[in-house]
């Protein structure tokens, strides 16, 4: 773990852990996809930038890829990220890294929201969906977007059956989660996790969808990573 001195947030409020221990091998950069340049920046420079500006957010745990800790201080100092508290190396997994940077957030607070740095068009509508949600009646809050095409499950190259499409939704981040649920579901076993939601509700937990946003596209591959690219430089306009 590196930390930074100067958190700005509220012991008791809302933290936010930015995910960008990600390798992107499968986007051929020789770097690890959150310091893959965007908009002349690193990516991962916009949503530190949002997460910072966010009346929503008091306080930011970055978990980093290994090697990688020290450049991601430096950019929340270029930034003038006041709410970075700390800098910390992620994990082999998803669910290894946030529960790294979980052991950094203040006992205190009372509200976690995770999110990836491949996701880096983050809104500030989405985050006050999410966290004000969070009204005491659920233990999480995911956004998601309806599912439009067809899904079909396969077994080898053959099909098995059509899903049918009532119900579902992709899920994306930010989520957000009451702070003691979400480390109590982080004290157990993490295999097969695919989100922090999915083990909320492996122990018991009750997570709601709010309304997500296309924009909040995830960044896997080089053409992932031009559509963002396009994405924001229309929101600049």
């Amino acid at each position: 773990m590196t930390g930074i001195s100067s958190a700005s947030g509220e012991a008791g409020g809302t933290w936010a852990i930015l995910v960008a221990a990600g390798s992107g091998e499968r986007l051929g950069r020789n770097r690890p996809k959150a310091f893959a340049a965007l908009a002349g920046r690193p990516l991962l420079a916009e949503c530190i930038e949002r997460l910072d500006a966010s009346d929503w957010v008091d306080a930011i745990v970055v978990a980093a890829p290994a090697g990688w800790e020290e450049p991601a201080i430096l950019l929340a100092e270029e930034l003038v990220a006041s709410k970075v508290s700390a800098v910390v190396t992620g994990g082999a997994t998803r669910a290894e890294s946030v529960r790294n940077a979980l052991a950094e957030v203040a006992d205190e607070a009372l509200v976690v929201l995770v999110h990836d740095a491949a996701r880096p068009l983050l809104d500030e509508a989405v985050l006050e969906r999410v966290i004000g949600r969070l009204d005491g009646t659920v233990d999480g809050v995911v956004p998601g977007l309806p599912v439009s095409d067809t899904v079909k499950r396969v077994r080898g190259a053959l099909v098995i059956e059509t899903v049918d499409r009532n119900g579902l939704v992709a899920v994306q981040t930010p989520q957000a989660f009451v702070a003691d649920r979400l480390r109590a579901a982080y004290a157990s076993d993490l295999a097969g996790a695919t989100d922090c939601a999915s083990l909320v509700e492996r122990a018991g937990g009750a997570v709601a969808v709010v309304e997500g946003d296309p924009r909040l596209a995830k960044v896997t591959t080089a053409e992932d990573l031009d559509h963002v690219a396009r994405l924001l430089e229309a929101e600049q306009q």
